[in-house]
C-alpha cells in the first residue's frame, strides 16, 4: 500500500510540473505560429526482461505523463517527455511450473515489477495529415522495484534487493509513431529497448544472464 501511495504521488508530481512547464498546443496546424505545443497521454506498457527465462510481454502496466513539442523547422519537430512508467516481467501460465536454473526449485509464478520517472526525447517528423513518426533517447530514474518467485510448494519469495539491485538509472533507445485519430487526440505505439543491462548481479534461481527491458507502448496522446 505505501508503494502505491508513493506511486501515485510520483506521477501527480510528474504531470502538474511538465503541465505548467508548458500549457499550450494544437502541433500540425500550419496556421500556427506558435513554437511550442503541449499535451497529455496515457496508456499501457506491454513489457518483459530478456534474461531472466522468460520470454513474453506479459507484464501490463501504466505509462503516463505530458509531453512538450517544439517546432524546428518544416515538418520536424523536438519532443521532450516527462512520464510515470512501470516496466518488468511475469510468466505466463503456460509457462509454469518450470525448473529454476538450480535444477531443483520448481518456479510457479514469477514477477519483476520496476516503476521508473522518465524522460524521452525524440525527433519528430510530421506529415500533412498531422500522423508522426519519431526516434531517440530515454532517461529513467528507477522510483522502485521488487522481483518475486513461488516454489512448488506455494512459498512466495523476494529476491534480495541488496544482493541482486536494480541499477537505478536506465538509457533507452526509443523508436515511435502516432496516428492522428480527431482534433487533437492521436493513438499512439511506442518501441523501446535498454541499451545496458538494468541490473548488475542477478539471482542464480531465476537468471544468469544480463537482464534488459524490452517495451511496447500504446497511448491515447492528447494536444491541446
Amino acid at each position: 500500500m505505501a508503494k502505491l501511495t508513493q506511486n501515485k504521488f510520483l506521477l501527480l508530481f510528474l504531470l502538474c510540473n511538465l503541465y505548467t512547464y508548458c500549457v499550450h498546443a494544437q502541433l500540425g496546424n500550419d496556421d500556427d505560429d506558435r513554437t511550442f505545443f503541449a499535451g497529455l497521454e496515457a496508456g499501457g506498457n506491454f513489457s518483459q526482461v530478456d534474461g531472466d527465462n522468460f520470454a513474453g510481454y506479459h507484464k501490463a502496466s501504466w505509462n503516463a505523463g505530458a509531453i512538450v513539442y517544439t517546432k524546428l523547422g518544416g515538418q520536424l519537430a523536438g519532443s521532450m517527455e516527462i512520464l510515470f512508467a512501470q516496466k518488468g516481467s511475469r510468466a505466463s501460465q503456460t509457462q509454469v511450473p518450470r525448473y529454476a536454473n538450480d535444477q531443483n526449485t520448481i518456479i510457479t509464478d514469477y514477477k519483476i515489477r520496476l516503476t521508473y520517472a522518465e524522460v524521452p526525447i525524440l525527433l519528430n517528423y510530421f506529415d500533412h495529415h498531422k500522423n508522426n513518426f519519431g526516434a531517440g533517447f530515454a532517461y529513467a530514474r528507477l522510483a522502485s522495484s521488487n522481483e518475486t518467485y513461488t516454489d512448488g510448494q506455494g512459498n512466495t519469495y523476494e529476491s534480495d534487493a541488496k544482493l541482486y539491485p536494480f541499477k537505478k538509472s536506465e538509457i533507452s533507445f526509443v523508436l515511435n509513431t502516432a496516428a492522428h485519430l480527431w482534433k487533437g487526440f492521436f493513438i499512439n505505439l511506442r518501441y523501446q529497448y535498454s541499451l545496458a543491462p538494468i541490473r548488475k548481479n542477478y539471482n542464480p534461481i531465476t537468471g544468469l544472464r544480463p537482464q534488459f527491458s524490452n517495451v511496447w507502448t500504446t497511448r491515447l496522446v492528447y494536444i491541446f
